[in-house]
């Protein structure tokens, strides 16, 4: 593991120091450093991992990052979800929230396979935007459910979450991606990153009350949907309405062969916009023919640079 911007010192050791401390009758609450994942599916090759940030490991705080990868299904109607949480920074009960939001958007992923499996295969995006969205709201108000039972604040029991759906059928090239919360999406094609991470601006299909009519398409001919959330002004004979949550993004698009599409979280993605050392270094690394194995994906996304310390999270699918 190197470090960009080697002529300033690492702040922290480069590797884990510290564990977080355990309680005896919640064992079931630790987090392990550090998750490794893969798989191959029809034309994708699948890497993911999570790792602890490394600020958390010097002060010995459990990773906020939760990873989750399933397959639902089989044979060429499988699909698989990877799915990515980052609970709110500051709180006691972050790693939790996290793990609960993969969970939830998991079971319900799940149950709802065949019809999603069906809707990206025929290409339906308006019905997978809108399903998924109701999915993701469903989820995240599950998490909002079990903050009030704990006793909590929802806005201390809170994640950002974020989905990669990869069909296994061969011939299906669609991917989609949906989620809130901060993070990344890029596209490394023909040597070159492509942040294609789907902007409050990028508004296309139904209109979004007091943001008028739509966009229709981007210059590679993919369609970008995001709701906004916004509340509807208050009355004086209704309750105030919630504060804005943040904005569902949506992006369904068909990937090229040779194409590297990465998903990760704000731990990632922060540098790679902001560092052009650590976006050349992967695009070198990963431009190959060949994905990399477990272990050198692991050690691609654990590259430090000076001044990010936080959990990194990441999803990459190689195109045949």
């Amino acid at each position: 593991m190197c470090i960009l911007d080697s002529h300033r010192p690492p702040t922290y050791d480069a590797e884990p120091t510290a564990l977080p401390l355990a309680d005896p009758d919640e064992l079931d609450d630790l987090v392990a450093d550090t998750v490794l994942d893969g798989a191959r599916y029809g034309t994708s090759t699948i890497r993911a991992a999570s790792v602890r940030g490394d600020s958390a490991r010097f002060r010995g705080e459990p990773r906020r990052d939760s990873l989750l990868t399933a397959r639902f299904g089989v044979g060429e109607q499988a699909l698989v979800l990877v799915a990515m949480a980052t609970g709110a920074r500051a709180t006691p009960g972050a790693h939790r929230a996290a793990a609960e939001a993969c969970d939830w958007i998991a079971r319900a992923v799940g149950r709802s396979h065949a019809r999603l499996s069906e809707d990206i295969r025929a290409a339906r995006r308006g019905d997978l935007k809108s399903g998924l969205h109701r999915l993701t709201d469903r989820s995240l108000g599950k998490l909002r459910a079990s903050a009030a039972e704990q006793g909590i604040d929802p806005e201390e029991y809170s994640a950002g979450l974020r989905c990669l759906l990869l069909p296994a059928h061969p011939e299906c090239r669609t991917r989609v991606f949906f989620g809130v919360g901060p993070g990344g999406l890029f596209r490394l094609r023909d040597g070159e990153w492509q942040d294609i991470e789907p902007a409050v601006g990028d508004l296309t299909g139904e209109a979004v009350v007091g943001f008028g009519s739509q966009a229709a398409e981007t210059p590679e001919g993919d369609r970008l949907t995001m709701d906004l959330g916004i509340p509807t002004p208050p009355s004086p004979y209704e309750p105030a309405p919630e504060p804005p949550r943040e904005p569902f993004r949506f992006r369904a698009s068909v990937a090229r062969p040779g194409d590297t599409l990465l998903m990760c979280t704000g731990g990632l993605a922060e540098p790679l916009r902001g560092e052009p050392e650590l976006s050349a270094h992967l695009s070198e690394r990963w431009s190959g023919r060949t994905p990399p194995g477990l272990a050198a994906f692991l050690a691609d996304i654990q590259v430090r640079v000076k001044g990010h310390a936080d959990d990194r999270t990441a999803a990459a699918v190689w195109e045949a």
